[in-house]
């Protein structure tokens, strides 16, 4: 008992070990990982070569995939050059057990020794994350050489042997035991070294380890599909065909198993050796078979995965993926996205405001009210998304980013309270008492309100681009809005004067409405303030006038950590 549960302490420590190396890179490197993956997709071969190369450095294939998917379900990648990536992806964690499988009792240590005090001493920091790359690859080390130290003594035991020579001479049922353990240990990596491990210590025969590589490789197939099943049809398409090629694969091995086996064992390599390079060789031939079908393999992978209609419910985010959060840059991303997303329904609200105004149209009041349930819906999803990547240390450029969305949702959320709110004054004071503005204050509010859609999109622009230029032409757009509502105020008051019925009976509404207009531009243009205070390009009064709107944005949205 005390055998089985070192054996399983071990593997759970190399598992581990794989977390530590891969969430660690992810986190100093992921912006650059994605953007070298992104670049290297129009060709299938350097897409093969992109996916080869992350893979190395992630030491996990699961994680390429997660990357490649999010890309796939973004439209950033098309089916058939994912698949690219993910057999490259493959031959990378077999030349990462190439490495792990080589002697290097004196390296763990060390690199857990030096790993610690680099983590400990350099926190916050990016090699913070280094330290944890350092401590992760030395523990992979030292758990598979205690799963070789607990093992040893099952080689001597009559009811070890027993079991595994009930599933030796049954491939596909080898086959089938791999693939489950890798789903249930979460790293097709972790099995293939277990299985060579094994091996080294005569626990198991190369007849039955080889169809345990093999099943491994499926499971680490039938993993990302099934962490993917409840994501959008583009991102489920790539796992999918990844499965089926490996399935393919591993089918036209099966038949040859007994052959490799005999000529392997005589070959004067060591049985360990014989798994690991059996498992590069498959991944290799895998992707050599394989390279010349993805965009066979896309097609199918889209008939058997067709796109559903489009979702009704406009309240459940689209963009938020969960997998991405491990990785600050990709899930900032995520969220910055379903940002704009808030921003083109507060548009949609922004124009019914405009017809209810000049039309007196009721049905746009409720058509506002609708939108407005979205808006807060989506609001609070991205801000519990945003506290979610909180939990990751961030780089100093993450966490401005950060701030940015999670301000720019906020003022979003706050405009669309304000566009309801409007919209309800509208329908109380002037629908229900059958009142109308004069000709001239329509045409008064229908000038804001176009020039509040126009900075709006542009605000949408400087979100997005955090270009210094339009976030300048932004903040002039708040001055001449400003100076073009005092004006038609003073316009109001003369109409006042001259006793315009109309206008006398609409006042209240009209300058609730002009105030209404303004402070939703207000809310536009903040978003300008950080990339100008960035730049330098913000007068010492501007300065203030950003602490304090941003002192406002604190208490209204808690804070980050409170968010």
């Amino acid at each position: 008992m005390l055998t089985l549960l070192n054996i399983l302490a071990g593997i759970a420590l190399l598992v581990w070990g794989t977390y530590l190396v891969r969430t660690s890179v992810l986190r100093v490197y992921g912006a650059e990982l994605r953007r070298f993956l992104s670049v290297n997709v129009g060709n299938r071969f350097m897409a093969l070569l992109a996916g080869l190369g992350v893979t190395t450095l992630l030491q996990s294939s699961t994680a390429t995939a997660l990357l490649t998917t999010s890309f796939a379900g973004s439209g950033l990648i098309a089916t058939a050059p994912a698949l690219a990536i993910m057999l490259g992806a493959d031959i990378g964690t077999a030349l990462a057990a190439v490495f792990l499988s080589r002697d290097l009792s004196w390296l763990s240590p060390l690199l857990i020794f030096i790993g610690v005090i680099v983590f400990l001493s350099r926190q916050r920091t990016p090699a913070e994350h280094i330290g944890r790359v350092g401590i992760g690859l030395g523990l992979m080390m030292l758990a598979l050489q205690l799963i070789v130290a607990a093992a040893r003594p099952l080689t001597q035991t009559a009811g070890v042997k027993a079991i595994f020579t009930t599933i030796s001479g049954d491939p596909l049922l080898d086959l089938v035991i791999a693939a489950a353990v890798t789903v249930l240990a979460y790293s097709s990596l972790a099995v293939v070294l277990l299985v060579a491990t094994l091996t080294a210590s005569q626990v198991i025969g190369l007849e039955t380890a080889l169809p345990l590589v093999l099943g491994a490789n499926i499971g680490s197939g039938a993993l990302a599909v099934l962490m993917t099943l409840k994501s959008s049809a583009e991102v489920r398409r790539v796992p999918l065909g990844n499965l089926l090629f490996k399935l393919v694969g591993a089918l036209l091995a099966v038949p040859f198993i007994h052959l490799l086996a005999h000529y392997a064992g005589e070959s004067g390599f060591s049985n360990s050796q014989v798994v690991i390079a059996f498992h590069l060789g498959f991944n290799l031939a895998l992707a050599a078979l394989c390279i010349g079908f993805t965009e066979r393999a896309a097609a199918l992978a889209e008939r058997l995965i067709p796109a559903p209609p489009v979702a009704r419910d406009e309240g459940q985010a689209r963009h938020l993926d969960p997998h991405a959060l491990q990785t600050p840059s990709l899930a900032l991303t995520c969220a910055a996205r379903e940002a704009l997303r808030v921003g083109d329904f507060v548009e949609q609200m922004l124009v019914a405001l405009g017809q209810l105004m000049r039309d007196n149209h009721r049905a746009s009041a409720d058509e506002i009210r609708r939108l407005d349930d979205v808006v807060d819906s989506l609001y609070k999803q991205v801000k519990f998304y945003l506290t979610q990547v909180s939990r990751t240390p961030m780089a100093e450029r993450e966490s401005r980013k950060w701030t940015d969305i999670i301000s720019f949702t906020i003022n979003l959320e706050q405009v669309g309270d304000i566009i309801e709110k409007s919209a309800n004054d509208v329908v109380s004071k002037n629908i229900e008492r059958s009142r109308n503005f004069s000709a001239a204050g329509m045409q008064e509010l229908c000038d804001l309100h176009t020039r509040l859609v126009a900075n709006l999109r542009l605000a949408m622009n400087v979100f997005i681009n955090n270009d210094v230029n339009d976030a300048q032409n932004l903040l002039a757009e708040k001055v001449k809005f400003r100076e073009l509502e005092l004006v038609n105020y003073e316009k109001h008051l003369m109409r006042l004067a001259d006793h315009s019925v109309q206008s006398i009976e609409t006042s209240s509404l009209h300058l609730d409405l002009m105030r209404d207009l303004k402070r939703i531009n207000s809310h536009f243009c903040s978003v300008a303030y950080p990339i100008l205070e960035a730049a330098g390009a913000l007068s010492e009064s501007r300065l203030r006038a950003v602490e304090h709107e941003r002192g406002e944005v604190t208490v209204t949205g808690g804070g980050r950590q409170g968010v």
